[in-house]
């Protein structure tokens, strides 16, 4: 089974296991997310929106770090304009634990 998740204004495809690298998260390292899914999937069909109503996926902060550094280099031409800038964009390691839908909870 597998969900997408919108995470950051991001969309991710985890299964249980998978390791996903995300925006700075406020949790603590060690500590359990709850994320509600966008899409489930499995072996046979998809279940939309509309039939997820209680579907969760937990995730574990692994690790807090930064990025690489990216180099930002503007110039003019000619007119001796030059300027260097950079960052290190601020990430957070997810380990998905498990993924379990509503309609399981439901007919149990």
């Amino acid at each position: 089974m597998y969900a997408v998740i919108d995470f950051g204004g991001k969309q991710y495809k985890v299964e249980k296991g998978d390791e996903v690298i995300v925006d700075r998260v406020d949790t603590d390292e060690g500590k359990t997310l709850t994320l509600t899914p966008i899409l489930l999937g499995g072996k046979t069909r998809a279940i939309s929106a509309t039939e997820l109503k209680g579907a969760r996926v937990k995730a574990k902060v692994e690790e807090h770090f930064l990025g690489d550094k990216i180099v930002v280099f503007k110039y003019k031409a000619k007119k001796g304009y030059r300027r260097k800038n950079g960052h290190r964009s601020r990430l957070s390691r997810l380990s998905i634990q498990t993924i379990t839908s509503g309609k399981k909870k439901a007919e149990a």
